[in-house]
């Protein structure tokens, strides 16, 4: 039989442990470059994420770089998850939230809630908000739990927002959202911030805005994944099969109105592919998100993402594998994506195009040329500006911009200095 003595030894240690723990994960955090204030590693040290996080294990509960999931459908897709730390500390960082203020997440899990309760303190409001009264009840124990009592746990669609707790200083979408609903911004205050994980031609950025009168100018963006917005927000991407053979497969994930011939571009793949290639070189723990959304921004409608497995490309169908996908540009029956290959310095390599179609060469070097321009004008520039118009804006009430994205609510900018 355990004694008391045993069982406060056992708590005191499970608790030391979980200390350890999370000490670890701020100095990971900090390492990656997405921690950054004092106050936001504070509130990340006073809450305990184990207590959100199911079963996990410490190791995987602190772990900088991974979710957990919380709730699966019945094909296994997830429904909702403990986003990673690294992702929560970069959308924190990028709110700028404050004492005194308040706060909107939508997308709720318990833990991000109980971080923004700390940054707002007792003079700041928090409510946290889902569609799934299961997460909302799951998130309202674990935060009782945890001493989060304050925070207002609301089941509702998102996309109406939470008008009885309204205005908001911040609203944090924790949620991939493929739109901005009117909500969001008439219960923002003057000045007030959004950040959400805006998708654009299926490309997902955390953008924090900020509210210029009727309309939103991004500050930042970042590149993320998080699982999508259900109910009146949801926008399901379409996915066209090019090939499907057991684990060997290939498709294109089309997000806005673009319309392929899957017929033409299956024959297409089964041809012999022309390379081109850019001379742009890169090192391996460099980033590139930015490539990607300027080739979104400047492919014309013919722009997508090429998904391929592993299978695939050991099979020789293509030269990349990205359950993610990869830019890829489209014309008739040809299509072409960027890949890459090992170049001459070490641990760098060389971006490049490969296509397949009767217009394949054509395609792969206009690719090519694109990459060279991001090379030659943004690759070191300060990134693309997105703004937010109401939809129905007049063409000539839009600022001058690369890329104009047609949604159900809204007209998104998207501008390269």
């Amino acid at each position: 039989m355990a004694t008391l003595r045993q069982m406060n030894t056992a708590s005191t240690s499970a608790t030391t442990e979980a200390e350890a723990a999370r000490d670890r994960m701020i100095a990971r955090l900090r390492e990656l470059g997405a921690l950054h204030s004092p106050a936001v590693a504070e509130a990340f040290r006073s809450v305990p994420r184990h207590a959100f996080t199911c079963d996990a294990a410490l190791d995987q509960a602190y772990a900088a770089e991974t979710s957990v999931v919380t709730k699966r459908d019945a094909a296994g897709a997830a429904l909702s998850s403990v986003s990673a730390p690294r992702v929560q500390a970069l959308m924190l960082e990028q709110a700028g939230v404050e004492a005194g203020m308040r706060c909107l997440e939508i997308g709720s899990g318990g833990y991000n809630a109980a971080l923004l309760a700390e940054l707002v303190g007792t003079d700041g409001e928090v409510t946290t908000l889902d569609i799934d009264a299961e997460i909302t009840g799951r998130a309202r124990r674990l935060l009782d739990e945890a001493g989060y009592t304050r925070v207002n746990v609301v089941c509702a669609d998102g996309d109406a927002g939470a008008p009885a707790h309204a205005p908001f200083d911040r609203i944090i979408a924790t949620a991939g959202a493929w739109d901005i609903p009117p909500a969001w911004i008439d219960q923002l205050t003057p000045g007030g911030r959004i950040v959400v994980p805006l998708r654009v031609r299926g490309l997902t950025r955390s953008v924090v805005f900020e509210r210029e009168g009727d309309r939103l100018v991004s500050r930042d963006l970042q590149s993320c994944g998080f699982v999508p917005m259900l109910g009146a927000g949801a926008h399901p991407v379409r996915l066209a099969a090019l090939h499907e053979d057991g684990d060997a497969a290939v498709a294109l994930r089309l997000d806005e109105d673009e319309r392929v011939d899957t017929g033409l571009l299956s024959a297409a793949l089964a041809s012999p592919p022309a390379a081109v290639w850019s001379g742009v070189e890169i090192g391996g723990e460099e980033p590139f998100d930015g490539l990607d959304l300027w080739l979104a921004c400047t492919s014309g409608p013919a722009f997508a993402l090429m998904v391929a497995t592993k299978a695939a490309r050991a099979a020789g169908l293509v030269a990349s594998a990205s359950p993610v996908g990869v830019a890829a540009l489209v014309d008739g029956a040809s299509f072409a994506y960027r890949t890459v290959r090992p170049a001459q310095a070490a641990d760098a390599y060389e971006f490049g195009a490969r296509a397949h179609g009767p217009d394949g060469s054509s395609l792969a070097a206009r690719l090519a040329d694109r990459i060279r321009e991001w090379d030659r004008g943004h690759r070191h520039g300060p990134g693309p500006v997105l703004q937010v118009h109401p939809a129905g804006t007049p063409d000539d009430r839009l600022p001058s911009s690369d890329l104009v994205v047609d949604k159900t609510h809204t007209r998104i900018t998207i501008s390269w200095p």
